[in-house]
């Protein structure tokens, strides 16, 4: 099962990139087949992924934002491979509304990442609203989630930011430190989740939170046996040469 993860925030410079990148990295390392589409012409995603060390689980590249060859059609050069389990779209700046509704219309999870500072805050009320009103995301389906982004925590703009997101009635999914680990991570191609647990610190604790958030409610659930299932199977007798387990409670 494919799942399309889209990060979103027309205000520039909020950390898209970081996320998407992070969140690919974290998926490899987790064994998940991922791929990545870049639809930003800065292209700092497509970047990161060709600094990508070989040793480490592929991840699959989408430039967007390049016209492709003369002999390709654009539907086939956006296709990912048909084994690929998460797909990550790391949208450009600056979307018009019709731009965002049209990012977001096939998503299954959305993330916008917010920065604690005024500017930001104003331009992060205008997307989520945009989100909600115009692109129509459902509050309460937990598919919408905001990732508070580069926080200094006890300061004045980390409290305001709490502040804000609390007031959305949308889940915050997590709140990203300032810390050194992402610059280092992205300069060699990598994710925290692929830095030493000595490097990464609480970071990794976030991921795998982030992670759950995503795949939780969306991955199929194993069926709970009914009583009347469980009465049965102790009433049929093993079949011969097996062992019957039957376990107490």
């Amino acid at each position: 099962m494919s799942l399309r993860i889209v990060v979103v925030n027309p205000k520039g410079g909020s950390g898209k990139t970081t996320i998407a990148s992070n969140l690919l990295s974290a998926y490899a390392k987790a064994g998940r087949r991922a791929a990545l589409i870049d639809r930003d012409r800065q292209g700092s995603a497509t970047r990161w992924l060709r600094q990508r060390p070989a040793s480490l689980p592929p991840i699959h590249g989408i430039a967007a934002y390049e016209e492709p060859p003369a002999n390709v059609t654009r539907t086939f050069a956006m296709m990912v491979p048909p084994d690929t389990e998460r797909v990550v779209v790391d949208t450009a700046a600056a979307l018009s509304r019709h731009e965002l509704v049209d990012a977001v219309r096939n998503a299954d999870k959305i993330l916008v990442p917010v920065l604690p500072s005024d500017i930001d805050i104003h331009a992060a009320t205008r997307c989520i609203g945009d989100l909600l009103v115009h692109a129509k995301v459902p509050r309460g389906q937990a598919k919408l989630g905001v990732i508070a982004n580069r926080v200094k925590r006890n300061t004045v703009m980390y409290h305001a930011l709490m502040r804000f997101l609390d007031s959305l009635g949308v889940p915050i999914v997590a709140v990203l430190r300032d810390v050194q680990a992402y610059v280092r991570a992205a300069e060699m191609g990598v994710g925290v989740s692929e830095l030493r647990a000595s490097e990464a610190g609480p970071e990794l604790r976030q991921w795998r939170g982030i992670l759950r958030w995503i795949d939780d409610d969306l991955l199929p659930q194993p069926r709970m046996p009914r009583p009347d299932d469980r009465s049965r199977r102790e009433q049929t007798p093993p079949a011969r040469g097996h062992l019957r387990i039957v376990r107490n409670g």
